[in-house]
């Protein structure tokens, strides 16, 4: 219900802010568009990233509407709209290999490790999930991913570590933990700290199987501009007022071609927002792919 929607954005908000007309829903927009701008770049300053140099890829029904303008507040240079973003998670759950995972809790300090007691539980777990995904493969091959959960003891939270491929009853298998705990700690936190006690708390197994066969890839096509099926006025971010937007069916739009911003990529799950910073090309897969108009 739009009408009911703009009165009631303009008696909450725009009455207490004093905002007319769209002001007040861009408000709303900025807000929600700064706060996942602010925690992309904490994320990326925890990592040690610059996240400049990367693309964004947008999944799900409402990502697509906000990731032009968060590219633009994050100074990227490139989205990536995946064909079918609305319905990722579910595309994903169906190319996704079939797979169960069983995670046994027990404590142990490596520095009094029982390799036996491991190993034997990993056989438990392995026949667990083995009966389990039988059902979905059949006598298809399986593949194993082991992980531990360890930390340096007295610390409050574990990190996820592959487990060496041996078992765990040979001899320096105790060493080769610590080495891989070592590895993956110092490169989420820098260092490792000498001296300090090793601990393993919790042991998962995964067993997969086949994973489905992707589409091979394919070579990009010659780009074309294409003109809008029609206009929307709708609010531009960049000049605080009202614009016409160019409107496209992406359904219609094929490789190579381009949709200039600002415009609306509509499809059945979802929008794209392409602000009028971007063009978005239609690379040779089906996906959306934005691009800066000019370097910053």
């Amino acid at each position: 219900d739009i009408e009911a929607a703009r009165a009631a954005v303009a008696a909450e908000i725009g009455g207490a802010l004093g905002f007319e007309g769209a002001m007040a829903a861009f408000a709303i927009s900025e807000v929600v568009d700064e706060n996942m701008a602010a925690a992309a770049r904490a994320h990326a300053i925890e990592w040690g990233l610059d996240i400049a140099e990367r693309a964004m890829a947008a999944f799900g029904g409402a990502a697509p509407l906000h990731a032009a303008r968060l590219a633009e507040k994050l100074g990227l240079d490139t989205v990536i709209v995946p064909a079918g973003a609305g319905v990722g998670s579910a595309i994903g759950f169906l190319l996704a290999p079939a797979a169960y995972e069983v995670v046994r809790s027990r404590p142990m300090r490596l520095d009094g490790f029982d390799g036996a007691l491991v190993d034997a539980l990993y056989a438990e777990m392995r026949v667990e999930a083995g009966a389990v995904l039988r059902a979905a493969v059949g006598d298809a091959p399986l593949a194993e991913t082991r992980q531990v959960y360890m930390r340096y003891q007295g610390q409050g939270h574990e990190i996820a570590v592959p487990a060496p491929a041996m078992a765990m009853a040979e001899p320096g298998a105790a060493e080769a933990l610590t080495a891989a705990f070592e590895r993956v700690y110092e490169g989420l936190y820098g260092r490792v700290i000498p001296g300090m006690a090793v601990e393993a708390l919790t042991w998962s197994l995964t067993l997969s199987g086949p994973r489905p066969e992707t589409a091979p890839y394919k070579e990009e096509a010659a780009r074309i501009d294409r003109k809008p099926e029609a206009y929307r006025s709708a609010f531009d971010a960049e000049t605080a007022r009202m614009v016409d937007y160019g409107v496209f069916e992406r359904a219609s739009l094929g490789p190579g071609e381009v949709a200039s911003g600002p415009a609306l990529i509509i499809e059945d799950q979802t929008t794209t927002v392409v602000t009028s910073a971007f063009a978005a090309r239609v690379d040779a897969h089906g996906n959306l792919i934005l691009e800066r108009k000019s370097a910053r």
